[in-house]
């Protein structure tokens, strides 16, 4: 009986199942601003590359 009440007080594997959650946000929410960013930088360079050899 004893057992069954450490399982239930335990709140280690609840912790950790939420800091994993949160990572998995954190980097989902890197992912797309990194996505953004790449095509922005993507086309200022293609613009500076096009203004370059028109000059």
């Amino acid at each position: 009986m004893q057992n069954i009440r450490k399982f239930v007080r335990n709140n280690k594997a609840a912790t950790a199942i939420e800091y994993g959650l949160i990572a998995a946000l954190i980097a989902v929410a890197a992912i797309a601003a990194m996505q953004g960013l790449g095509t922005k930088l993507k086309t200022t360079f293609n613009n500076v590359s096009s203004n370059m050899t028109a000059t």
